[in-house]
């Protein structure tokens, strides 16, 4: 499995990918072609059950047979979702999911320390595997690593939330 990722998110957090990056679309009207055709295939898919949809090549007669490409759902999926990142006019990465960072690369990608990466793989928080002396974290795990973060200060802020309100703090 792929990880579609914005390109300058990864990038700007330090770690060096050799995956290609694909650069945004140049203009808006190419955005907007984008955004049409996540839209189309989207709509497809909610709506229709077919086991495979059409690509017809524009000035082409109907009466002739079309070229026909079939493609699992899940592959249909992420192509809409490259295109609605295409859309915005992101550069965007691919990253398979079993690529492997080392504990900086990690580091950079959390924006914490490497010292503090090291700790959470100890304490068990985030799994890693050994290549000699060295660990490596697959890019899926720190992603749900990140995840876990997340929904824990989200979870930390609610409770400050519910608090304030109970102690009548105006928040």
């Amino acid at each position: 499995m792929v990880v579609l990722a914005e390109a300058m998110a990864v990038e700007n957090k330090g770690i060096k990918m050799s995956h290609n990056v694909l650069e945004p679309v140049s203009n808006a009207h190419e955005a907007e072609m984008a955004k049409a055709a996540q839209r189309c295939i989207m709509a497809a898919l909610d709506h229709s059950r077919a086991p495979k949809i059409v690509l017809v090549e524009e000035g082409r007669d109907l009466a002739q047979q079309p070229p026909t490409i079939e493609l699992p759902p899940q592959a249909l999926r992420a192509i809409a979702d490259l295109l609605g990142l295409m859309g915005q006019q992101q550069p965007i990465m691919l990253i398979p999911q079993k690529h492997e960072l080392t504990t900086q690369e990690a580091a950079g990608f959390l924006n914490v320390s490497r010292p503090y990466v090291i700790k959470q793989i100890e304490d068990g928080g985030l799994k890693c595997r050994k290549v000699g002396r060295h660990r490596r974290v697959e890019f899926q795990e720190l992603m749900r690593f990140q995840q876990m973060q997340q929904q824990k200060s989200e979870e930390a802020l609610q409770r400050l939330t519910d608090l304030s309100q109970e102690l009548g703090l105006g928040y």
